[in-house]
């Protein structure tokens, strides 16, 4: 009888350490701060805004903190298309997030354009069209823009449609630096080498044309 005391002494020992093992072990988890948030994708958002609008900025318990909960928090934005949320040990979350870029305010409709074609009142240094765009046209002109290299659309002050007897898909950039740009939805994506193709006139100001072929005429 006095060793099945013994034993169910060292039995009841045991359980009673490994709970508190558990118990130590869960406290200790749940004082594991996430402190490490890499952002990727952001364009529109900074790093910080991203982690806020994460909920992240406070350094909340990794344990409490679950992938899903991080990305619908972000996706409540209107300005966030997708997420993708990875989870590093314990401490370091990646973010990568698809934006949902203003791509240029339309004057006819007094509304800014976003790259899934949602109209909103917000103001944006994004280009402005500053005539009426023929519907069929508008929707080619929207596609168009949204495959530019984001850099350069930022560069573009004005937009308007300037059709000709040869062209009705004709454009007239006015630049940031002073320079007019012509060229053809066909020939859109030209002007991602507007930098490149400027540097080759020793950044002079003037017109360039890209609708037909690639050459500048100089002003002033």
């Amino acid at each position: 009888m006095a060793k099945k005391r013994k034993l169910k002494k060292k039995k009841l020992l045991k359980f009673v350490i490994t709970v508190i093992i558990i118990l130590l072990g869960i406290s200790f988890l749940t004082d594991v701060k996430i402190n490490n948030v890499v952002v990727k994708g952001n364009i529109l958002y900074s790093d910080y805004e991203i982690i806020e609008k994460a909920g992240l900025s406070n350094y909340p318990s990794s344990l409490k903190t679950f992938s899903t909960s991080i990305r619908k928090k972000l996706l409540k934005d209107s300005y966030i298309k997708k997420v993708k949320v990875q989870r590093k040990g314990l401490k370091k979350v990646i973010i990568d997030v698809d934006e949902n870029l203003p791509l240029f305010y339309y004057l006819p409709a007094e509304k800014t354009i976003l790259t899934d074609k949602t109209e909103v009142d917000d103001n944006f240094p994004v280009p402005t069209v500053i005539n009426y765009v023929p519907d069929k046209i508008y929707e080619m002109l929207l596609n168009e823009i949204a495959d530019l290299n984001y850099d350069i659309v930022k560069r573009i002050s004005e937009i308007k449609y300037d059709p000709n007897e040869v062209d009705d898909e004709r454009f007239l950039f006015t630049m940031n630096d002073g320079n007019y740009v012509y060229l053809t939805l066909e020939r859109f994506d030209k002007v991602d080498k507007y930098l490149e193709i400027i540097k080759s006139f020793d950044n002079k100001k003037g017109i360039l044309y890209l609708d037909s072929g690639e050459y500048f005429e100089v002003k002033g």
